[in-house]
């Protein structure tokens, strides 16, 4: 029985047109699956997955296509946008004024903001979701670390983040997990581009307590708001409605630990995921 490869949808999303295009290109190139899975350094099956869009195409992936066909960032483009698919549709919006935000405040209750994650906490979290096979799982924590690579650019945002004291005694993972994202976190305190405070349980009851908010201030210095819940999340734009959610995290601020505080409050922390 002659092989009919399956056939591709490239204008259903960015995702699609991906996967149609690294076959296109490699059609034309006259490569096998296998002889391109050798170049890139992949498998025949995660390429073949990539073509049908079965498979998100894991981060390393579109610069290596761009090397093996000549095409200078084509690839890398198509996976900026075919990764903010990954995310439902209400959170479009909020990524797109992340990506753009020169200041970035966040408060979390009960996990660390996905900015401040490292790889293990993510995967951690992440798995908690019985009903992620795998390779979603690997999908969305891809997704969630290349957030990342804005902190690491030569025009990087300034962040605040304030994290309430239960982040740092509630076991995620295995301790060397939690040891590595304390450290993490430890780092992002008071450096030049970011500063973390946390809220320990002494200031009591507030109005975020449970909750997540984070306030984004793109270059136009239109403050937008997102507050999210267990699976659920708001985006606030009206400035009426983005004033008082900035009262509450100022509120929140107050209320902290100083930098220096929250230093050595993440240290005592530590002591507890010792290696």
């Amino acid at each position: 029985m002659t092989f009919k490869p399956q056939a591709l949808t490239p204008y259903l999303s960015a995702r699609h047109y991906f996967g149609s295009e690294q076959r296109r290109h490699r059609e034309r190139a006259g490569l096998s699956l296998v002889q391109l899975a050798d170049i890139v350094n992949s498998s025949k099956s995660t390429l073949a997955r990539i073509e049908t869009a079965d498979l998100m195409p894991p981060p390393d992936i579109p610069s290596r296509l761009d090397i093996a066909f000549g095409t200078d960032d084509r690839f890398h483009g198509l996976y900026e946008l075919a990764r903010r698919e990954i995310h439902p549709d209400q959170y479009k919006r909020y990524m797109d004024f992340e990506s753009r935000a020169e200041v970035i405040e966040q408060y979390g209750a009960q996990t660390l903001p996905g900015l401040l994650q490292t790889e293990e906490y993510a995967r951690t979290l992440i798995r908690c979701d019985e009903d992620l096979c795998p390779e979603q799982v690997e999908e969305l924590v891809a997704a969630r670390m290349s957030r990342k690579d804005r902190l690491r650019s030569d025009n990087p945002p300034f962040r605040w983040a304030i994290i309430d004291e239960s982040v740092l005694l509630r076991p995620l993972g295995s301790p060397d997990c939690m040891h590595e994202q304390l450290a993490s976190l430890l780092e992002q305190v008071n450096a030049p581009n970011s500063k973390v405070q946390v809220m320990p349980f002494s200031a009591g009851l507030h109005r975020l307590l449970g909750g997540a908010l984070t306030l984004l201030t793109p270059p136009d210095g239109v403050c937008v708001a997102y507050e999210e819940s267990f699976r659920a999340g708001h985006l606030y734009e009206d400035p009426a409605a983005v004033k008082r959610w900035r009262q509450q995290y100022d509120v929140l601020r107050a209320n902290s630990l100083t930098l220096d505080e929250s230093a050595e409050r993440i240290r005592t922390a530590m002591k507890g995921y010792r290696p």
